[in-house]
């Protein structure tokens, strides 16, 4: 893997959450926000949840505005948040959308609408029953200039091209709205290569974001994209309307929660060969399966396996340093243990993306690093670590080699 130049590049997780979003952390605010971004190596925020008036009102007394980024001393953020939309075109549809606004002046005037249609209050993530295309059209009567992303596009339940609820097609959402939609988020269960198979995306950015409920380090930033360094909202939109941004940092599609076919209840799972060879039905409660995004992709890909588009953009595919240190000691991400070592290379070499990427061997054991914690986080670099797929609602889980071993 090749090393990044962080001196150059703006790094940005632009889909997170608040703590008045539904299970989410009650400690998320802007300065535990700030201080973990910075840990991870992020470069830009969103705010997330702009609709929930708690929220904004802290957004409009912390933070202050500069080209349509707010910051928070020297940190910026731009104005974000997820839209849920429940509603029946042909049968029940369930689809979020993450939104980009260029100021708050923008983000009053979408409440208001949104305000006629229903309560903002009770959730950072509120739910209308607004067609998609209609939708759109609304947004971009209040500005041009806000960006409409459909999230997590895979995802079963949510996702726009998901199994249970969603599409097979952008254009029969969105309708003649769809030339307002530039950009897809990959979500945890699929990569760029993945969507480089559906023909419909070929003219779209593809980004990726973490989706975060907390600010832990394991959560924020786990995915993300990377943008040419910039410090106005204008610039940002820019690139990723003209497919001009570096790339993107992922992890392993495995490692989603939705990867594989399966029933979490049944504690059964199955790749999208094996589901084909027993229809889709569970073989333990004989109940049709939850479809993960390896088969809905599979059904829906117009190009096979390796299909590159023109604009593809570069992706790093790699697992959050928790895991690795989780991995690599036998214990949770949370525990102790854990946040021990974890400080203490964060200490060492200044932020987690540093680490991930870039640290050399020669540099980690020239700090006493532990020969064999230093051989995981190489291997995580070079996608070396094996992740049993994840599945309905259950994370993927990373695996030394066959089988796991305690290393220390």
């Amino acid at each position: 893997m090749q090393k990044i130049n962080f001196d150059e590049i703006l790094i940005a997780d632009l889909h997170i959450h608040s703590r008045y979003s539904r299970a989410c952390s009650t400690n998320i605010n802007f300065e535990n926000l700030v201080k973990w971004a910075k840990i991870k190596g992020i470069n830009l925020l969103g705010t997330g949840d702009f609709t929930h008036p708690l929220w904004l009102k802290e957004i409009k007394e912390k933070l202050f505005e500069r080209n349509g980024f707010y910051y928070l001393g020297d940190f910026p953020f731009i104005i974000t948040g997820e839209i849920s939309l429940i509603y029946t075109q042909d049968r029940g549809r369930r689809i979020h959308l993450v939104l980009l606004v260029p100021n708050l002046e923008i983000a009053d005037k979408i409440n208001s609408y949104l305000d006629t249609k229903g309560r903002r209050d009770y959730d950072g993530r509120p739910i209308f029953s607004i067609p998609g295309d209609e939708f759109v059209r609304e947004m971009m009567k209040i500005s041009g200039d806000i960006e409409i992303i459909p999230a997590h596009i895979w995802t079963p339940w949510f996702g726009i091209f998901g199994s249970m609820s969603g599409f097979d097609s952008l254009k029969e959402c969105f309708k003649e709205q769809i030339e307002n939609i530039h950009a897809i988020e990959t979500g945890m269960s699929s990569d760029p290569e993945m969507n480089w198979r559906i023909k419909e995306l070929e003219n779209k950015a593809i980004v990726s974001f973490s989706d975060a409920h907390s600010f832990w380090p394991f959560r924020l930033g786990r995915e993300a994209t990377i943008f040419s360094k910039i410090d106005s909202y204008k610039e940002l939109i820019l690139q990723i309307r003209n497919k001009n941004f570096i790339g993107t940092i992922e992890t392993d599609p495995a490692y989603g929660k939705y990867h594989f076919d399966g029933h979490r209840d049944c504690n059964f799972s199955c790749s999208p060969k094996e589901s084909k060879e027993i229809n889709g039905i569970c073989p333990v409660c004989k109940k049709t399966l939850t479809i993960g995004v390896d088969n809905r992709v599979g059904k829906l890909a117009s190009f096979p396996e390796g299909h590159k588009i023109e604009s593809a953009k570069n992706f790093y595919k790699i697992l959050p340093l928790h895991e690795i240190l989780s991995l690599a000691s036998g214990t949770a991400m949370e525990s102790k243990k854990v946040w021990t070592l974890y400080n203490s290379l964060i200490a060492e070499f200044g932020n987690e993306f540093k680490i991930l990427f870039n640290v050399s061997r020669e540099e980690f054991l020239g700090k006493n690093i532990d020969e064999k914690l230093v051989e995981l986080i190489l291997r995580n670099r070079e996608e070396k670590i094996k992740v049993k797929p994840g599945y309905d609602g259950e994370y993927g889980k990373a695996e030394i080699g066959i089988k796991q071993e305690k290393l220390f």
